[in-house]
């Protein structure tokens, strides 16, 4: 990959990618309130719902704040407690498990809103691809761990922490980190950015939506019995 196209990729494009995304899901919040939502199937057909999404949700949580931790923890830190090849063993085992899990529950959620005819019906294009393109990141991902494999140093995975560290910190220099990395990395990157830049325009938003004021809501809620 040329010096160039490297640049733009992993120096200037995800920096775009956040920029849609945070303006793009204020504007929608602002414009479209209503359309804030994931506009569940499961009235349409319950089968198949609680393991799909359960495994999906819970794998992807898992998976989102496991990046989160690995990536921006400076060395300094996890270092007084491990070194960068246990820590990247741990992040090949612990993603393994949650990415399988994550990987099932998405082939049931997207296998019925494809073969079930009133899910297909009523599901809007933009509703399948993203199920398609988190798909496609998940095979890319679980693709990493061999290919990380091939390093036991833990220097990969210090080279893509470094990449994450400073784009966040807005530094330059930062897709020099990723030049001489594996293919598998860069387009598991690549594919990560483009999520976040179709971010506002998919059900996705929903994420920033959890039911937190019903936890801290005072009292109780009333239910009538039937009859």
């Amino acid at each position: 990959m040329s010096y160039y196209l490297n640049e733009l990729l992993f120096g200037i494009y995800p920096y775009i990618a956040i920029l849609v995304m945070v303006l793009g899901c204020i504007l929608r919040y602002d414009q479209n309130p209503y359309s804030w939502k994931a506009d569940s199937s499961q009235l349409l057909r319950s089968k198949g719902m609680r393991w799909g999404s359960n495994l999906f949700h819970i794998g992807i949580i898992l998976l989102f704040f496991g990046h989160l931790v690995g990536l921006l923890t400076p060395e300094a830190v996890y270092h007084l407690v491990m070194s960068a090849a246990v820590k990247q063993k741990l992040a090949m085992i612990a993603g393994g498990i949650f990415g399988v899990m994550c990987f099932i529950g998405l082939t049931i959620l997207l296998w019925r809103r494809i073969t079930d005819p009133r899910i297909r019906a009523t599901s809007k294009f933009a509703d399948i691809l993203i199920l398609v393109i988190l798909y496609l990141q998940l095979i890319l991902g679980l693709a990493t761990i061999p290919a990380s494999a091939q390093h036991p140093d833990g220097s990969s995975m210090i080279a893509l922490a470094n990449w994450a560290q400073h784009i966040v910190t807005f530094r330059g220099g930062a897709a020099d980190f990723v030049r001489g990395e594996a293919f598998i990395f860069k387009a598991h990157i690549f594919l990560g950015l483009t999520i976040f830049l179709i971010f506002p325009f998919t059900r996705l938003v929903h994420v920033f939506s959890a039911p937190v004021k019903y936890i801290l809501r005072p009292g109780y809620q009333i239910v009538r019995k039937r009859g």
